[in-house]
């Protein structure tokens, strides 16, 4: 993935193969449903949530193996909603990371039933399983903030907002209102749900953090909808001008494009501040924030 270190691009390996244990075989019945759960969650995708769970955790200490079933979890609620912005019912897309889309390659009712599986999948990882060890009250915590993150005061308000707002004029602070639900919700979960799983950390480097998630989670959506202008279809491996065709709201049709690029600046700009007093221990958060603001798809 263009502009990851190494160290990065292992994280990456690490949570496929990761995914690819937490998965219920394809072979397993219902077959038909297990199949569309692993066709849309592996072999593709740039991780980015995986990795800023890893990072952080790489920031504050926390050994490694600690969190891959919180990067697991985070990723299954995050390809779950991918499969359900893809429906005929939402934004109607026939491509996604390269492939055709879980409705396409199955069938709506397969595709609505991989979505709720792996929802209800990454709720179940982080209640029981024995791959990472936290107390029962930490457990509880990341339950509540992730389900926060997904429901409708987060990643899934967002998307019902969105909707809502379709062919209308918005503001710019009711658009970042939006983003901030629908994409910022859960990027912001990645920081904090490993923030949880410290044992030592303090309020200032907490709150810090999370201004650190707050900003590249908004940087992430105006980069976004730069690409849907300025991209193709190929490198997306979605379908370009999706959000023009819809006739949504995006910050270059409210801002203009080059005032949005400075937006993406000055977000990324603001997101390294907030890891100013931390060392080199998060210098791949600073590498993630880069990869953000700078990636082509």
């Amino acid at each position: 993935m263009m502009g990851l270190n190494n160290m990065l691009m292992g994280y990456q390996q690490r949570i496929e193969s990761v995914l690819d244990n937490v998965l219920p075989r394809a072979t397993l019945n219902p077959t038909q449903l297990h199949g569309a759960m692993r066709y849309s969650v592996l072999e593709g995708g740039k991780r980015v949530r995986p990795l800023l769970v890893y990072a952080t955790g790489e920031t504050l200490g926390i050994p490694v193996q600690q969190l891959d079933i919180v990067a697991a979890s985070i990723e299954l609620i995050h390809v779950y909603s991918l499969i359900h912005d893809d429906l005929p019912a939402m934004d109607d897309d026939d491509l996604r990371r390269n492939k055709p889309t879980c409705h396409k390659q199955y069938d709506e009712a397969i595709a609505i039933l991989a979505g709720d599986a792996l929802q209800a999948l990454a709720t179940y990882l982080l209640a029981s399983s024995s791959a990472y060890h936290l107390v029962a009250e930490k457990r509880l915590q990341l339950i509540g903030l992730l389900s926060l993150a997904s429901g409708s005061r987060g990643m899934a308000g967002g998307q019902a907002i969105d909707l809502a707002s379709t062919g209308k004029e918005l503001t710019e602070p009711e658009l970042e209102y939006m983003h901030i639900h629908k994409t910022g919700a859960l990027i912001r979960a990645c920081i904090q749900m490993a923030c949880i799983c410290a044992d030592d950390i303090t309020d200032i480097q907490q709150h810090n953090l999370d201004r650190f998630a707050q900003c590249i989670g908004l940087a992430f959506q105006v980069r976004d909808d730069i690409l849907d202008i300025e991209s193709d279809t190929e490198t997306l491996g979605k379908t370009q001008g999706a959000d023009i065709a819809a006739n949504k709201v995006t910050y270059p049709s409210i801002l203009g494009l080059q005032c949005a690029r400075q937006k993406v600046v000055d977000l990324h700009t603001e997101a390294l501040h907030y890891l100013a007093d931390f060392d080199g221990a998060a210098d791949n958060l600073r590498h993630i924030a880069d990869f953000i603001v700078k990636r082509l798809k």
